[in-house]
C-alpha cells in the first residue's frame, strides 16, 4: 500500500530517529485507519502469558494482523500510542525490543504511557495505531 509519509525529526527537537520514531509524521490525502489497541489476548481467548516480552510479540502479532487486514505494512503506520502499566526504563526497553522487530525500521510517530491498569487485571502492554491505507 504503502502511501507516502514524509517523517521528520527536526534539530529543535530531540533526534527520535536514533532510537527508532519520528517526532513528527505527515500523512498524505488518503484514508486513516484508526486500529483500537492490540494487547496480549489471542483469537482463540488464550490467557496472556506473564511476561512482559511474551505479552509484546503477541501484541505485535496482533498489530500485523491488523496490517495484513488493510493490506498495509508497518511503513504505512502514521502513529503509535504504547500503554504500559509499569512504564520505566527497564520495561520500555522489553516492549521496544518487540515492537521495534514489528516495525522492522519504519519509525512512525509514537509516545508511550504510564497507565495504571488496561482491559485485564493480567495485561501489562497495549498498542494502538493510526495507519495510512488507500481505498
Amino acid at each position: 500500500m504503502s502511501a507516502s509519509i514524509d517523517r521528520m525529526n527536526p534539530p529543535t527537537l530531540p533526534d527520535a530517529g536514533k532510537v527508532g520514531y519520528s517526532q513528527i509524521s505527515i500523512a498524505h490525502p488518503g484514508s486513516l485507519a484508526f486500529v483500537s489497541g492490540q494487547v496480549a489476548w489471542r483469537p482463540d481467548g488464550t490467557a496472556a502469558p506473564a511476561s512482559l516480552a511474551e505479552q509484546a510479540a503477541i501484541v505485535a502479532e496482533n498489530l500485523q494482523g491488523a496490517l495484513d487486514a488493510l493490506q498495509a505494512t508497518p511503513d504505512d503506520i502514521v502513529q503509535m500510542r504504547i500503554y504500559a502499566t509499569d512504564l520505566r526504563p527497564e520495561t520500555q526497553e522489553i516492549a521496544m525490543a518487540e515492537i521495534g522487530r514489528f516495525l522492522g525500521g519504519a519509525q512512525p510517530s509514537l509516545t508511550g504511557i504510564g497507565v495504571a491498569a488496561l482491559a485485564g487485571p493480567d495485561l501489562q502492554i497495549e498498542v494502538e495505531m493510526v495507519v495510512q491505507v488507500s481505498r
